[in-house]
């Protein structure tokens, strides 16, 4: 497995830039559905602002622990913010 960004194949780099975007979709529309602040849901899922803020763009990925922490606070099954459309 390469460990620079530089070796890595470029469709598994733009598949997971996907998949980071649409994350971060579903957690954003779930936390305005829900009228949650970024600050309140990092607070009580115990990230930071800045790491939520990413995360939310597709910038950046999460720990799975931190995923099932996000997903505790917006009472959602984890797996819904992988897959399907954010339901209420």
């Amino acid at each position: 497995m390469p460990t620079r960004p530089s070796q890595n194949d470029p469709d598994r780099v733009s598949d997971w830039q996907r998949r980071r975007q649409q994350v971060g979709s579903r957690i954003r529309a779930l936390r305005l559905d829900r009228s949650l602040t970024q600050e309140a849901l990092a607070l009580k899922s115990g990230v930071t602002r800045n790491v939520l803020i990413d995360v939310e763009q597709g910038k950046r990925g999460l720990l799975y622990e931190r995923l099932y922490d996000i997903a505790e606070v917006l009472e959602v099954p984890p797996g819904q913010l992988l897959d399907g459309p954010p339901q209420s």
